[in-house]
C-alpha cells in the first residue's frame, strides 16, 4: 500500500469517527464540493479546529494541510502525526520557499493541499490578507483552485478565549477556478480574488443576523488579544473573570453571548478596540531606551531546520523602542526580518536569519510585541 491509499483510508476512517461529534459540538452546517484533480484549497483562518472543521466538507478527498512547523517538535506526537496525514511544514515568521516546493510536489501528484494563506488565525473576528505569493502559487501549480470560507467560527472559538461556545457555524465553498481560468489571470489578480472570496467579518455578520454564542466564561483571556486600556490609556492592566473585562482605573464592561461588549462605548466590539490599540501604539514615539513592555518567565529556544531546538535562556521579555531582550540575548529590530504568533503563548521570530521561539506558560498578552514590531516595519524603521 503506497503512502497516499493509506491516508485515504486514515482520512475516511476519522472522518466516519469524528465528523458526528465535531459537527455536534460546533453545531456546524457544510457544504461537500465535488472536486476531480489536483486542487489547492485556500481558506480562511479562524481557530485552531479549522483544519477538523474545513475536513467535514470532505469526506472522502484525504487533504495535506500547509501546518505551523512546531507541530513537528512534538517528539512522538509528531512521528504519528506524520504518518497518519503528512502535513506540509510551514515556519511562521520565516520565509517558506520549502513549503511551496512540498505544496507544488503533492499537487503535481494530483493531490489535495489545504492552505490558511493568512498564516494567522484571526484575534479580532475580521479575515486578514492572504500572503501576496498565494496568488503566483496556485496559477504556477496546474491544480484547480477552491477558495473555502468559515462563517460563525470565530465567537464559537475567538482565539483568545477559553472553551467552545455553542452557537451556529457554517463552512461553504466560495468559488472554483479551473487552471485554465487560473493561467488567464495574473497573479495579483488571483491573490486579490482570493482575498474577496475569503474575507469574513464577524461583528458585520452578528449585526445583520444575531446568533447566541452561549458561555459563562465569555470574557476569559480576552488579555491576551487586549493590551491597552481606553480609559486610563496604559498597557497590560486589562483582567478578566467570567463574562466581565475590567481595569484597575475604574473600567468595566460585560461581554455578551453575541460577542458584543456591554456598554457599548468607547467600543461595541473587539474589532473597533483593537483599531484604536494599533493606531495608539503607531502614533506614539517612544524614547530610544524606554522600557515599554515587560513580561517574566519566558523561555527562549533557537529552532533548526530540522526541527530540533536548544534551550537558550529564561527570564524577563523586555522590549525597548530599538530591541527586543530576554537577559543577555538582544534582538535589534532591524535585523529582525520576520515575526508571527503560534496560539496564544509562543512568539516566533527570525533575527540574522536564525530562527527563535520565545515560549510561555501562563496567559500573558505577547501579541503587543508583534505588533510593536509591525508598527516599526510599516514606518520603515
Amino acid at each position: 500500500m503506497d503512502a497516499y491509499e493509506r491516508h485515504r483510508r486514515i482520512w475516511r476512517f476519522f472522518y466516519v469517527l469524528l465528523s458526528g461529534p465535531i459537527c455536534r459540538i460546533f453545531c456546524l452546517k457544510h457544504e461537500n464540493p465535488e472536486i476531480k484533480g489536483p486542487c489547492l484549497i485556500v481558506a480562511n483562518h479562524v481557530t485552531d479546529w479549522d483544519p477538523l472543521l474545513l475536513a467535514m466538507s470532505f469526506p472522502r478527498l484525504p487533504l495535506y494541510y500547509v501546518a505551523s512547523e512546531h507541530i513537528f517538535r512534538q517528539g512522538f506526537i509528531s512521528r504519528v502525526l506524520l504518518w497518519l496525514m503528512e502535513p506540509i511544514a510551514r515556519r511562521k515568521g520565516a520565509a517558506g520557499t520549502d513549503t511551496v516546493k512540498a505544496c507544488l510536489r503533492h499537487l503535481k501528484d494530483g493531490h489535495a493541499v489545504c492552505l490558511f494563506a493568512e498564516g494567522d488565525a484571526t484575534w479580532d473576528g475580521r479575515t486578514a490578507r492572504v500572503f501576496p505569493a498565494t496568488g503566483k502559487l496556485a496559477r504556477s501549480s496546474g491544480a484547480w483552485l477552491l477558495t473555502y470560507r468559515l462563517e460563525g467560527a470565530y465567537l464559537s472559538k475567538p482565539r483568545w478565549g477559553r472553551g467552545i461556545r455553542r452557537g451556529s457555524v457554517y463552512g461553504h465553498p466560495v468559488e472554483l477556478y479551473s487552471p485554465e481560468e487560473l493561467r488567464a489571470m495574473k497573479a495579483e489578480e488571483i491573490t486579490t480574488a482570493i482575498n474577496r472570496d475569503l474575507y469574513e467579518d464577524a461583528w458585520e455578520r452578528q449585526r445583520e443576523n444575531p446568533v447566541s454564542f452561549q458561555s459563562k466564561h465569555s470574557a476569559e483571556k480576552l488579555e491576551t488579544a487586549l493590551f491597552l486600556c481606553p480609559k486610563c490609556k496604559k498597557f497590560g492592566t486589562l483582567q478578566s473573570h467570567k463574562n466581565i473585562l475590567a481595569c484597575d482605573c475604574g473600567l468595566r464592561l460585560r461581554v455578551l453571548d453575541t460577542g458584543f461588549f456591554d456598554p457599548p462605548e468607547p467600543f461595541s466590539t473587539l474589532a473597533q478596540w483593537e483599531d484604536w490599540q494599533q493606531k495608539i501604539l503607531a502614533e506614539t514615539d517612544f524614547l530610544e531606551g524606554t522600557e515599554i513592555f515587560r513580561d517574566p518567565d519566558l523561555e527562549l529556544y533557537r529552532v533548526s531546520t530540522d526541527h530540533k531546538e536548544r534551550f537558550l535562556a529564561k527570564g524577563e521579555l523586555v522590549l525597548y523602542p530599538e530591541c527586543l531582550c530576554l537577559n543577555t540575548h538582544r534582538f535589534p529590530f532591524e535585523r529582525i526580518s520576520t515575526m508571527a504568533m503560534v496560539q496564544r503563548r509562543r512568539l516566533l521570530l527570525t533575527c540574522d536569519n536564525e530562527y527563535y521561539e520565545l515560549r510561555t506558560k501562563k496567559d500573558i498578552n505577547l501579541r503587543k510585541y508583534l505588533s510593536y514590531w509591525r508598527t516599526r516595519k510599516e514606518k520603515g524603521r
